[in-house]
């Protein structure tokens, strides 16, 4: 997780100037710039250049150090000056014409630019902050391709269906070079873990032939891949990982988080669970201290979540997880500090009815009792479940999703990405915006601030160095600031309520929620554009 001083979030009023209107329900948010080319963006991050050592590129000759950032989403990836952080500029594209694989139909769109075949999805992209590597992870159903077919199995579309990650140059963010691309059998989401030299792929939903031939029931599992050589991954398809996650099943591993500590926390199907990926351990399943390694990791804690908090009874679909540990974690509860707490997502899309009353939360859970493999060991008959210490969700705690007629997918109220700085966590909600939480009572975590544009679909939220900037699925990017009143809100210690979504907003989320359909292959609980 990036992490900025909290302060430096008020101090950033300074770089304030006039942003193109938006018709927003808005409390202790200011709206700075709005990138509209970055439509239909997925994940953000950001590299820092320097003006000596590896790394420099086109900016090696620049007397200051030079901030990127790199967008990415349906048209490939994108990236930006950071000179003048508030309104962030275009420095260079690889396009999703340029990532099409061989035998990948041809980049096209809608009439009403909705997305039909073009790069998708790289959520939660990560980087090689030191070789200045961009990673971007390519699920089968990038260009029309399907979750349900095996590589080049031809479908109605022509698609490949072809899954893994590219690795993308980018020492010089103003010329950025397609280095390879790894074919795997997973590619929803990769993450960096052993400080960049190790890479693990997992996701989206099996095919019909994995399924039934490798007993990935519920989903694919994790692959490792050796980046040591970055123009010559070495991948391990044969050796997949975090199986049997849910309930002694084979599930869909959504997304791995590395916290502090170096342990990957996994989260998908069936709940959360982490792993040593370096050194020795004691491993609770065998009984011994051994090595732990990428393609062999030792199991630490986790689990599923109770179904008071998830609406289904396997532990839930955690999306993303992020346990804060050590001189970083949030004050206000020394559980924080130990690790003791995992904070979760949950992204299910329940019908549009239930506004996010009993799935797709926030969650904080306590990992005590975790420690002993226990969700390893736990299967249906005697399952294994975290304690919740506090939840949050709109709905619980304002009026955002009052009765009313709803498209029947148009709740787009589900909990996605978040970022964490201290004891703020800065919150991606799709239909529902960027929420930001006071979470330095696990047990109550308290909004103090949101910002849920009318025409917005936010897949993810991130702090960086002062301000804010959303991913979102129609808007492109946009650069927001907290207010003076949030640090008020704070120290009140009391809710701030958003109103009711606007008739204006309704008619968006029923016009958008026309373009999708709900993925079989995860029960519903995840959505998928129309062809």
């Amino acid at each position: 997780m990036r992490r900025a001083p909290m302060a430096a979030l008020m101090a950033a009023g300074a770089l304030a100037l006039s942003a193109v209107p938006a018709s927003a329900a808005s409390k202790n948010v200011k709206l700075l710039d709005n990138l509209p080319e970055a439509k239909n963006a997925t994940a953000i991050n950001f590299l820092r250049y320097t003006n000596a050592g590896q790394g420099n590129g086109g900016v090696a000759n620049r007397r200051k150090a030079l901030e990127v950032m790199l967008v990415t989403g349906r048209f490939g990836l994108k990236s930006y000056s950071l000179a003048d952080p508030a309104h962030p500029r275009l420095l260079d594209e690889l396009t999703a014409e340029q990532l099409r694989l061989p035998g990948d139909p041809e980049v096209r769109y809608g009439a009403d630019g909705t997305p039909i075949s073009t790069f998708w999805q790289n959520e939660d992209m990560d980087v090689d902050r030191k070789r200045k590597l961009a990673i971007m992870s390519r699920d089968p159903r990038a260009y029309a391709g399907t979750t349900s077919q095996e590589p080049g199995e031809p479908n109605a579309a022509g698609a490949t269906n072809i899954a893994g990650f590219y690795v993308v140059d980018v020492r010089d963010p103003e010329d950025m070079q397609l280095i390879t691309f790894q074919q795997l059998p997973t590619g929803h989401t990769t993450t960096c873990i052993n400080d960049c030299r190790w890479l693990w792929s997992g996701g989206p939903a099996s095919t019909n032939k994995q399924q039934t031939e490798l007993g990935w029931t519920f989903g694919r599992p994790i692959i490792a891949t050796d980046l040591s050589n970055p123009r010559r991954p070495r991948a391990y398809p044969t050796q997949p990982l975090d199986l049997f996650r849910r309930d002694g099943t084979t599930a869909y591993s959504h997304d791995v988080q590395v916290d502090a500590m170096g342990i990957a926390w996994v989260s998908g199907d069936g709940g959360t669970r982490g792993y040593w990926t370096a050194g020795r351990h004691f491993d609770p399943l065998q009984g011994i201290e051994r090595r732990a390694t990428p393609l062999d990791p030792i199991p630490y804690a986790g689990g599923g979540l109770p179904a008071s908090v998830v609406g289904d009874t396997t532990g839930g679909f955690e999306h993303n997880a992020w346990r804060p540990v050590g001189d970083d974690a949030p004050e206000g509860d020394p559980r924080y500090r130990a690790g003791e707490l995992l904070l979760a997502t949950e992204e299910d899309f329940g019908p549009a009815a239930e506004y996010c009353r009993n799935r797709g939360q926030f969650t904080i859970a306590s990992l005590a009792g975790s420690y002993g493999g226990e969700a390893w060991r736990s299967t249906p008959q005697s399952p294994f479940r975290l304690s919740v210490v506090g939840t949050w969700n709109p709905r619980e705690r304002e009026g955002s999703r009052p009765a009313g007629q709803y498209h029947p997918l148009a709740n787009f109220c589900s909990a996605h990405y978040f970022d964490v700085d201290g004891a703020t966590v800065t919150y991606a909600w799709y239909g529902e915006g960027t929420r930001f939480l006071d979470i330095s009572n696990p047990a109550n975590p308290t909004q103090f601030a949101y910002w849920r544009p009318d025409d917005g679909i936010v897949w993810a939220s991130y702090m960086h160095r002062g301000l804010v900037y959303t991913a979102d699925r129609t808007r492109g990017v946009d650069v927001l600031r907290l207010t003076g009143g949030a640090v008020a809100a704070r120290r009140s210690g009391r809710e701030v309520s958003a109103p009711p979504t606007s008739a204006r907003q309704q008619r968006f989320l029923a016009r958008i929620a026309g373009g999708y359909r709900p993925d079989p292959l995860t029960a519903g609980i995840c959505v998928l554009p129309k062809r």
